[in-house]
């Protein structure tokens, strides 16, 4: 249940929020929320816990019985999209960059990758979106203190700051169950979180 994650819809079927099974359930618990199942049949707590546990499906074990962890809940009072803007963190660079060095075109483990400032902060590069990108160690030894153009390379996209919308937070940019499917646009899916500094 700890790697499950929850679509979280306003009152009007919008995504606003990916959430933890255990939030869900705490959401559901309360009467805050319900569950939308794959036929858009709509269940409270109740509901749900009588459904049963098919095989394959992720569920929350009590002495008694095994509750169906939901994929899609539906807030019962909240009509509103939060107004949020992408955070500019290093969680959310390699999101943004799809853990892919920027100038060699390798896909690495983070463990494995940097932070790289297109124009160095030595010639007055500055920490913003627009001049961070995610590299390789072996890339970022390479160019040093100088631009790309200084030490002979060459990015492979232009760095640039991303949309917010509700769905990147568990997996990336990919859709982790199909039943979220209907309800997201899946080309600008992202959620990000803390933010970096200019010092």
């Amino acid at each position: 249940m700890n790697n499950c994650s929850v679509l979280v819809l306003n009152r009007h079927y919008q995504p606003i929020h990916i959430t933890s099974a255990k939030r869900a359930f705490c959401l559901l618990y309360s009467g805050v929320a319900q569950v939308i199942d794959p036929q858009f049949r709509i269940f409270d707590f109740a509901d749900w816990a009588q459904l049963s546990v098919e095989m394959g499906d992720d569920a929350v074990h009590t002495v008694n019985q095994a509750i169906r962890v939901p994929r899609v809940i539906i807030l019962q009072l909240y009509d509103r999209i939060p107004k949020t803007k992408v955070r500019f963190s290093r969680h959310n660079i390699y999101m943004r960059d799809a853990n892919t060095c920027q100038y060699c075109g390798s896909q690495l483990p983070r463990t494995d990758l940097n932070l790289d400032h297109v124009v160095p902060r030595a010639q007055g590069g500055r920490t913003t979106w627009e001049n961070v990108v995610c590299c390789c160690i072996d890339c970022n030894l390479h160019k040093g203190a100088r631009t790309p153009e200084q030490a002979g390379m060459r990015l492979h996209k232009v760095p640039f700051r991303p949309r917010w919308t509700p769905t990147f937070r568990a997996a990336g940019d990919r859709v982790r169950y199909r039943e979220w499917l209907p309800f997201l646009d899946l080309p600008t899916a992202s959620y990000w979180n803390v933010e970096l500094s200019d010092e």
